[in-house]
């Protein structure tokens, strides 16, 4: 792994662990950084096992939030279990070449379900605090938590070496941001979810620019992924103002609402 790739992820790790808001979180994660400099320095192409490796990035983070708070599993150990679902994962998917118009095809629809699941099992907001007041007081000196961040930064990158192709959507930050965030780890987990239309977007215009250039596929896959996360920014800001609406009508009584 280069040291821009160990750099960049440590920025992603501490930017994430310096904003409260969940949503806002899960938003800087999901941007293509390191994909980008894993296209960028590895020269993989992204086909459909790519693709498929969003599904690989939830199913980590899935994975790590059911052990740990499901399973009541130290953080450490359910982050280490996330890893290992993502190389099973990517064994099979480089195991078993997936066409990648049926890549996307599955990818879409298989966030479509997800989205539908989503809604109708909304969890009920947690009086907790969460985000950087819930550690406030007991948390390590920021220098600390930096080298801290640097070390597993390296170590991931280690790890990401291994997996050939599918180095490409490995979850280089999310190993640790998952530890940062263990907190809010099944809203991260949800907002994620959402967020990864745009990164399918970003996979496939790269695939269908890619025998252009290098730079020509980055530029339209940032353009597909920027397109589709305010699309998907501007949605859900829609329906948080319209539960809001429902549940200041509900609470004033007033009916039809």
């Amino acid at each position: 792994m280069t040291v821009q790739a160990v750099l960049l992820v440590t920025a992603v790790v501490w930017a994430v662990s310096l904003i409260r808001s969940v949503r806002l979180r899960a938003l800087v994660y999901s941007l293509p950084l390191p994909m980008t400099l894993a296209l960028m320095s590895t020269g993989h192409r992204v086909e459909g096992a790519q693709l498929l490796g969003v599904l690989g990035l939830n199913l980590f983070f899935v994975v790590v939030t059911v052990t740990h708070h499901r399973l009541r599993w130290p953080i450490l150990l359910a982050d280490a279990a996330g890893i290992v679902a993502y190389v099973a994962f990517s064994a099979v998917l480089l195991a078993v070449p997936v066409p990648f118009e049926l890549a996307l095809a599955g990818s879409v629809t298989l966030w479509g379900l997800a989205m539908l699941l989503l809604r109708r099992n909304r969890p009920a907001a947690s009086p907790q605090p969460s985000g950087p007041l819930a550690a406030q007081g007991r948390r390590m000196p920021a220098p600390v938590k930096l080298l801290v961040i640097l070390v597993g930064a390296t170590l991931t990158g280690l790890l990401g070496e291994v997996l050939r192709a599918m180095v490409v959507t490995f979850p280089y930050s999310g190993v640790l941001v998952a530890v940062e965030g263990r907190r809010d780890l099944v809203a991260f987990t949800r907002h994620f979810a959402r967020n990864s239309l745009a990164l399918v977007g970003f996979l496939a215009a790269y695939h269908w620019w890619q025998d252009h250039s290098t730079v020509a596929a980055l530029v339209a896959g940032w353009l597909a992924f920027t397109m589709l996360a305010v699309a998907l920014h501007a949605s859900t800001s829609l329906g948080v103002v319209r539960r809001r609406a429902a549940l200041g009508a509900a609470g004033r009584g007033v009916p039809g609402v």
